[in-house]
Protein backbone atom coordinates (compact mmCIF):
# COMPACT_ATOMS: atom_id res chain seq x y z
CA UNK A 1 0.00 0.00 0.00
CA UNK A 2 2.74 2.44 1.08
CA UNK A 3 6.19 2.36 0.43
CA UNK A 4 8.22 3.98 3.20
CA UNK A 5 11.26 2.69 4.44
CA UNK A 6 13.20 3.60 7.57
CA UNK A 7 14.63 6.54 5.94
CA UNK A 8 11.40 8.51 5.22
CA UNK A 9 10.16 7.04 8.40
CA UNK A 10 12.55 8.72 9.94
CA UNK A 11 12.17 11.93 8.24
CA UNK A 12 8.67 12.15 8.89
CA UNK A 13 9.80 11.72 12.36
CA UNK A 14 12.14 14.77 12.77
CA UNK A 15 9.39 17.03 10.87
CA UNK A 16 6.67 15.64 13.33
CA UNK A 17 8.38 16.67 16.10
CA UNK A 18 9.59 19.85 14.40
CA UNK A 19 6.60 20.47 14.12
CA UNK A 20 4.18 19.79 16.92
CA UNK A 21 6.98 20.11 19.23
CA UNK A 22 8.38 16.98 21.72
CA UNK A 23 5.18 17.62 24.30
CA UNK A 24 2.21 17.43 21.61
CA UNK A 25 3.60 14.91 19.54
CA UNK A 26 2.53 11.61 21.74
CA UNK A 27 -0.89 13.31 22.19
CA UNK A 28 -0.67 13.50 18.08
CA UNK A 29 0.11 10.28 17.32
CA UNK A 30 -2.60 8.83 19.32
CA UNK A 31 -4.85 10.99 17.06
CA UNK A 32 -3.23 9.57 14.45
CA UNK A 33 -3.69 6.36 15.37
CA UNK A 34 -7.11 6.14 16.17
CA UNK A 35 -8.30 8.22 12.66
CA UNK A 36 -5.99 5.59 11.12
CA UNK A 37 -8.56 2.61 13.32
CA UNK A 38 -11.53 4.64 12.68
CA UNK A 39 -10.95 4.29 8.83
CA UNK A 40 -9.85 0.83 8.85
CA UNK A 41 -12.92 0.12 10.64
CA UNK A 42 -15.36 1.89 8.02
CA UNK A 43 -13.50 -0.03 5.04
CA UNK A 44 -14.35 -3.22 7.07
CA UNK A 45 -17.80 -2.67 7.51
CA UNK A 46 -18.24 -1.37 3.97
CA UNK A 47 -17.00 -4.58 2.88
CA UNK A 48 -19.30 -6.69 5.15
CA UNK A 49 -21.88 -4.31 3.94
CA UNK A 50 -21.48 -5.11 0.18
CA UNK A 51 -21.01 -8.73 0.62
CA UNK A 52 -24.20 -9.20 2.42
CA UNK A 53 -26.15 -7.21 0.29
CA UNK A 54 -24.38 -8.98 -2.71
CA UNK A 55 -26.00 -12.56 -1.48
CA UNK A 56 -24.56 -15.79 -1.10
CA UNK A 57 -23.33 -15.64 -5.17
CA UNK A 58 -20.42 -13.67 -3.98
CA UNK A 59 -19.22 -14.75 -0.86
CA UNK A 60 -16.13 -16.09 -2.49
CA UNK A 61 -15.29 -12.49 -3.74
CA UNK A 62 -11.70 -11.28 -3.15
CA UNK A 63 -12.27 -7.87 -2.89
CA UNK A 64 -8.09 -7.55 -3.34
CA UNK A 65 -8.86 -9.16 -7.03
CA UNK A 66 -10.24 -5.93 -8.19
CA UNK A 67 -7.59 -3.67 -7.58
CA UNK A 68 -6.28 -3.48 -11.69
CA UNK A 69 -3.14 -4.53 -11.06
CA UNK A 70 -4.03 -7.58 -9.11
CA UNK A 71 -6.31 -8.07 -11.73
CA UNK A 72 -3.44 -8.42 -14.47
CA UNK A 73 -1.29 -10.03 -12.59
CA UNK A 74 -3.59 -13.25 -11.74
CA UNK A 75 -5.53 -13.27 -15.32
CA UNK A 76 -2.80 -12.12 -17.90
CA UNK A 77 0.10 -13.58 -16.21
CA UNK A 78 -1.03 -16.35 -15.35
CA UNK A 79 -0.67 -18.58 -18.06
CA UNK A 80 2.63 -16.91 -19.05
CA UNK A 81 3.99 -17.43 -15.86
CA UNK A 82 5.10 -21.26 -16.10
CA UNK A 83 6.95 -20.35 -19.20
CA UNK A 84 9.05 -17.42 -17.79
CA UNK A 85 10.68 -19.73 -15.13
CA UNK A 86 11.45 -22.61 -17.42
CA UNK A 87 13.18 -19.31 -19.25
CA UNK A 88 15.00 -18.30 -16.17
CA UNK A 89 15.87 -21.90 -15.01
CA UNK A 90 17.24 -22.52 -18.26
CA UNK A 91 19.35 -19.67 -17.99
CA UNK A 92 20.56 -20.45 -14.51
CA UNK A 93 21.98 -23.29 -15.93
CA UNK A 94 23.84 -22.09 -19.05
CA UNK A 95 25.03 -19.47 -16.64
CA UNK A 96 26.28 -22.18 -14.05
CA UNK A 97 27.87 -24.01 -17.28
CA UNK A 98 29.57 -21.14 -18.86
CA UNK A 99 31.27 -20.28 -15.25
CA UNK A 100 32.71 -23.80 -15.16
CA UNK A 101 34.12 -23.70 -18.25
CA UNK A 102 35.75 -20.08 -18.51
CA UNK A 103 37.48 -21.40 -15.39
CA UNK A 104 38.93 -24.42 -16.83
CA UNK A 105 39.99 -21.94 -20.06
CA UNK A 106 41.89 -19.35 -17.46
CA UNK A 107 43.54 -21.97 -15.85
CA UNK A 108 44.77 -23.77 -18.79
CA UNK A 109 45.70 -20.31 -20.32
CA UNK A 110 47.94 -19.47 -17.51
CA UNK A 111 49.12 -23.06 -17.42
CA UNK A 112 50.18 -22.17 -21.53
CA UNK A 113 51.82 -18.88 -20.11
CA UNK A 114 53.90 -20.11 -17.76
CA UNK A 115 55.99 -22.54 -20.29
CA UNK A 116 52.80 -25.51 -19.80
CA UNK A 117 52.04 -28.03 -22.81
CA UNK A 118 49.08 -28.84 -24.80
CA UNK A 119 45.92 -28.70 -22.99
CA UNK A 120 42.63 -30.17 -24.06
CA UNK A 121 39.40 -28.34 -22.31
CA UNK A 122 35.90 -29.98 -22.90
CA UNK A 123 32.67 -28.25 -22.11
CA UNK A 124 29.44 -29.84 -21.14
CA UNK A 125 27.87 -30.00 -24.45
CA UNK A 126 30.73 -31.48 -26.20
CA UNK A 127 32.95 -28.87 -27.07
CA UNK A 128 36.00 -29.99 -26.98
CA UNK A 129 39.14 -27.11 -27.49
CA UNK A 130 42.31 -27.64 -27.49
CA UNK A 131 44.88 -24.88 -25.54
CA UNK A 132 48.47 -24.65 -26.95
CA UNK A 133 51.40 -22.62 -25.61
CA UNK A 134 52.27 -19.95 -28.06
CA UNK A 135 56.54 -20.43 -29.44
CA UNK A 136 58.43 -17.51 -27.61
CA UNK A 137 60.84 -15.81 -30.68
CA UNK A 138 63.64 -14.06 -30.65
CA UNK A 139 62.26 -10.11 -29.76
CA UNK A 140 63.67 -8.07 -32.72
CA UNK A 141 63.49 -4.37 -31.69
CA UNK A 142 62.53 -1.39 -33.87
CA UNK A 143 65.25 0.94 -34.77
CA UNK A 144 64.73 4.15 -32.69
CA UNK A 145 66.09 7.18 -34.15
CA UNK A 146 65.78 9.91 -31.61
CA UNK A 147 65.85 13.13 -34.00
CA UNK A 148 62.98 12.09 -35.88
CA UNK A 149 60.36 12.37 -33.01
Amino acid sequence: MLDIGAPELLLLAVIAVIVFGPDKLPVMARKAAAALKYVRGMAGNAQNQLKTELGADFDDVDFRDLNPKAFVTKHLFADVQPMVSDVKDDLAQITSLSKGTVSDATAAIDEAKSGGTRKQISTGNGVTATVVPALAGPRISTPFDPDAT
